[in-house]
């Protein structure tokens, strides 16, 4: 079974800005966005248990202890004399349609000046672990609602970061095949929308091979470790300049 696929070497530019392994049948959008934080902007983290990371359980830590916590973190030393709000609505568990199920009370409502969004592994995994099959389409049909909503509604910009999978044991390389159209999904409607795409699948599955094993980046194949998440913030506070 082939190992991780990452942007190839004639790909310019780092590759969580805009690039990302390639799926059968595709290449990396060419686009490139970066996102603008005003001193006083809210700015909001929407996905599941990879945004969650411990923020429903512990009333102390309501940005949870992952790469939200860390990149908000490294915004505001860059920016101390900002006034910014970092907000997580991240929930364990959830694919595509439990975020838009809850997109307005933990959205919309909220009207933040940026929205991030990670979310479709879990729409993968519950085919692999329980056979409950969401197909390409619905996800994106699911996805493309709730950015319709941010631009109908709030004047926000989007980062979209990519779901990954790390494959750690043999059997997660069939995950892929679910996987990659969910990557090109949202590559297509970061383009769509005018988003800032964060290629996270490549990103981390480099890292993987430079670290000597992809149990150093994602323990289980999905959930990063420490160093998982620290890449991950590190390349959305790129995004924003700092």
């Amino acid at each position: 079974m082939p190992g991780p696929r990452g942007p190839g070497p004639d790909q310019a530019g780092p590759p969580w800005a805009g690039s990302s392994p390639s799926s059968p049948g595709s290449s990396p959008p060419e686009h490139r966005v970066t996102i603008d934080l005003h001193r006083s902007a809210t700015v909001l983290f929407q996905g599941d248990s990879i945004t969650d990371v411990g923020r429903l359980m512990e009333e102390d830590a309501p940005l949870g202890h992952g790469y939200v916590r860390m990149a908000a973190d490294r915004v505001r030393s860059a920016r101390p004399d900002g006034d910014l709000t970092f907000v997580n609505r991240g929930v364990s568990g959830d694919g595509v349609s439990d975020l838009r199920a809850r997109w307005r009370t933990d959205a919309m409502d909220l009207k933040p000046d940026v929205v991030s969004v990670l979310i479709g592994v879990n729409d993968t995994w519950r085919r692999y672990d329980s056979g409950v099959v969401t197909s390409a389409g619905a996800y994106e049909d699911d996805y493309r609602a709730i950015l319709t909503q941010v631009r109908e509604e709030l004047d926000a910009q989007l980062i979209l970061i990519e779901p990954f999978l790390v494959p750690v044991w043999d059997e997660q390389w069939a995950w892929r095949e679910d996987l990659d159209p969910r990557i090109q999904v949202v590559r297509r409607l970061s383009e769509e929308f005018g988003a800032t795409l964060l290629a996270a699948d490549g990103l981390l599955n480099q890292a993987a091979r430079a670290a000597g094993g992809a149990e150093h980046i994602a323990g289980d194949g999905v959930h990063p470790t420490p160093l998982g998440h620290t890449l991950l913030a590190e390349a959305w506070t790129a995004l924003a300049g700092l």
